[in-house]
């Protein structure tokens, strides 16, 4: 905070300005839509948008996140409390608080011991599918408010026809604003910018206009559901906690504490780029960690980064995290005022919205690309997604995670070993099989393209004894060590091994081009005074010597 209070410029806060008041304009609905998605009532989702953002400001690194309620983590909120508690009890409510806290704590912890890099093991495709998964589900799962049913998962047999008629309005126009409102404001005239903003505000114009419908047509009268009353005033401290779920709750809260810095990140980083600034990830998890901890102490549920709202809030014009305050000021006020009109919010309405927004997030580039590039990935994104519908939040996020660790390790135990020769007229060398290269008798050059450890060194040694048996007149092999840059305790004893089986075959064995870090290792070992062989600081040197020695012998 007093970098950013320090540098403060007063040619900022007309930006700042205009950036909280839009963005509290989009959290009043998202906010309350999302508290439904996580089970809980919808005043939940205000208070769940005030403390966080304010925390986060203060510890924090990006200039426009904004941190609150995300449609993917009120899913796993209510993936996780289902089996627990009956949604909108009491119990039900403590325990978001208390998955929120334990998600807090879970992130705080890695930004002080500094362990944000664990993250990356969730790789691009798996979060894909993870989001495609969990944006079928919410929309799926959002259906029978958007028509009305009684009893969800039977929503057909059951249509409430005018709930049918004002969720399924709400729900065209939505997609029709999504997808002409922001150019037809450009044909207007209006700046691209501003036709932007527009169209994100549409949520909310088409929520206060289906809330008007409701007293103006008698809507309840005709069974038609709101969210009921909302109780005004600013959130109490929250200290409730049920001692019997600590430990029903630790693994969800280790998933979601992950699963918030990610999906926080992966925006924020997009729009650090646009602005040349910088994160720094354990920072930011301090800051998510504070956010989650201040929606536990008031009553709120897990909270994260949201990619739309940050995205608004940066075309908005934020400067720094003060728009932020003025978001969380302006939706205090909004608490301290009569609430008796948000009491009216239809929720079928508030179902179009929520189905809208997670159809924005449901994006297959990612899976084109990977089906292109590398199948093991677009495998594991299909994987994820397909787990997440049928086995659940985390089980589709564990399947996906341990698909895409399996695939590396397959790669990393198969590593690339390339058989060089020399370029006719240079001192280049290059795989024989991609380029027109020359080799000398007698002498074999191995690149390989990998670490050696415990994990590919057996690959490794079947692969020299298959070029070796193809080229019987072999007398020398050259390890080219140019792309290697660790050999562990197993890969050292297996060279030994080859070293000795090499000379009782009356075969040399060299190492040419060994990065510095490695030689320093390997002069801890015994195996350079045991080297059947010469080192060699590089590979045309190791040719120029050998192949000499070759012609030597033969004459």
């Amino acid at each position: 905070m007093l970098h950013w209070l320090r540098h403060y410029r007063r040619a900022m806060l007309p930006g700042d300005i205009s950036a909280g008041v839009v963005v509290a304009m989009m959290m009043i609905p998202q906010g309350m839509a999302y508290a439904l998605v996580a089970g809980l009532p919808p005043v939940v989702g205000i208070y769940a948008s005030i403390v966080p953002p304010v925390l986060y400001a203060l510890f924090g690194t990006s200039s426009t996140q904004s941190v609150g309620p995300m449609a993917i983590i009120s899913l796993m909120t209510a993936s996780t409390l289902a089996p627990l508690a009956a949604a909108g009890s009491a119990l039900y409510a403590t325990l978001a608080a208390q998955l929120a806290l334990l998600s807090g704590l879970v992130l705080l912890a890695c930004g002080l011991l500094r362990i944000g890099f664990m993250a990356n093991f969730f790789s691009r495709p798996v979060m894909s599918g993870f989001t495609i998964g969990s944006s079928v589900v919410i929309a799926l799962g959002q259906l029978p408010a958007l028509l009305g049913a009684s009893r969800a998962g039977a929503w057909l047999p059951d249509v409430h026809l005018p709930s049918a008629i004002l969720g399924g309005g709400a729900l065209l126009l939505l997609l029709a604003a999504r997808s002409w409102l922001a150019s037809l404001l450009r044909h207007l005239g209006f700046s691209p910018t501003v036709a932007d903003i527009g169209a994100k505000l549409a949520p909310m114009a088409v929520v206060l206009g289906a809330t008007a419908l409701v007293p103006a047509l008698g809507l309840e009268a005709l069974g038609v559901r709101t969210t009921g009353n909302v109780p005004a005033g600013l959130p109490f401290l929250h200290l409730a906690a049920s001692h019997d779920h600590w430990q029903a709750l630790l693994q969800p809260a280790l998933l979601t504490g992950f699963m918030v810095f990610l999906i926080s990140m992966s925006g924020a980083q997009t729009l650090a780029l646009k602005r040349a600034e910088k994160l720094h990830s354990n920072y930011e998890l301090i800051g998510l960690g504070a956010a989650n901890v201040g929606s536990a102490l008031t009553g709120g549920f897990p909270v994260t980064g949201s990619i739309s709202r940050s995205a608004v809030n940066f075309a908005a014009g934020a400067n720094t995290q003060l728009a932020s305050l003025i978001t969380a000021s302006l939706l205090a006020l909004a608490l301290c005022v009569p609430t008796g009109w948000l009491a009216l919010l239809p929720l079928p309405a508030l179902a179009a919205t929520i189905i809208v927004a997670v159809l924005g997030m449901f994006d297959t580039s990612t899976l084109r690309t990977a089906w292109r590039y590398d199948r093991a990935d677009a495998l594991a994104l299909i994987a994820t997604a397909a787990g997440v519908l049928a086995l659940g939040v985390e089980a589709g996020v564990v399947v996906g995670v341990a698909l895409s660790m399996g695939a590396l390790i397959w790669r990393a135990s198969r590593p690339h070993i390339a058989v060089l020769g020399r370029i006719p007229g240079t001192e280049h060398f290059r795989n024989v099989d991609r380029y027109t290269a020359d080799t000398a008798p007698g002498l074999l050059l191995l690149r390989v393209d990998a670490g050696l450890f415990f994990g590919n060194v057996e690959a490794v040694n079947e692969r020299i004894e298959d070029e070796i048996a193809a080229r019987p007149c072999t007398r020398h092999l050259v390890l080219v060590l140019s792309a290697v840059n660790a050999i562990d305790t197993s890969a050292l004893f297996a060279l030994g091994e080859l070293n000795a089986m090499l000379r009782t075959r009356g075969i040399g064995l060299h190492l040419s081009e060994v990065k510095g870090p490695v030689m320093d290792r390997l002069k801890q070992s015994e195996l350079l005074a045991a080297l059947n062989g010469r080192l060699f600081l590089s590979t045309a040197m190791a040719w120029d010597a050998l192949s000499a020695e070759e012609a030597h012998g033969s004459r």
